[in-house]
């Protein structure tokens, strides 16, 4: 009954009541992410999409879902054995409002002093 109240009334659970009946309805499933994310394609058309496993967080799509989803790459990532390139870094959540969020030096957050200049700098002036 929970599952169905977040559905109805949600959408940043999973999914809602019109994205399950527009899957099941002209929905084919294309594949599966390692996060548990849930891919699709309309079987007449053109659209795609996702159903995300947890919280509907964008940034949690690999790059190669990503490519697909945004018809940049025709093939899903199953279809052509995609491969991640050396720099491409595994999926880490958005950090913002957490303890874990990146401070600048200066920042309020780390004490609010920023370091002294440096002397490198020299302002413009107009000739």
């Amino acid at each position: 009954m929970k599952n169905f109240l977040l559905q109805m009334f949600t959408w940043w659970n999973g999914q809602t009541i019109g994205t399950r009946f527009f899957t099941w309805r002209k929905g084919e499933f294309v594949g599966q992410d390692e996060a548990g994310n849930r891919y699709y394609r309309e079987r007449e058309g053109r659209r795609r999409w996702v159903i995300y496993k947890r919280l509907a967080e964008s940034s949690s799509v690999p790059p190669e879902w990503h490519g697909w989803l945004h018809h940049m790459l025709d093939k899903t990532p199953l279809e052509e054995d995609y491969e991640r390139r050396p720099w491409e870094k595994p999926w880490v959540g958005n950090r913002t409002g957490t303890h874990q969020a990146y401070r600048p030096p200066g920042s309020i957050a780390r004490g609010g002093k920023r370091p002294a200049a440096s002397g490198d700098y020299e302002a413009w002036k107009p000739e």
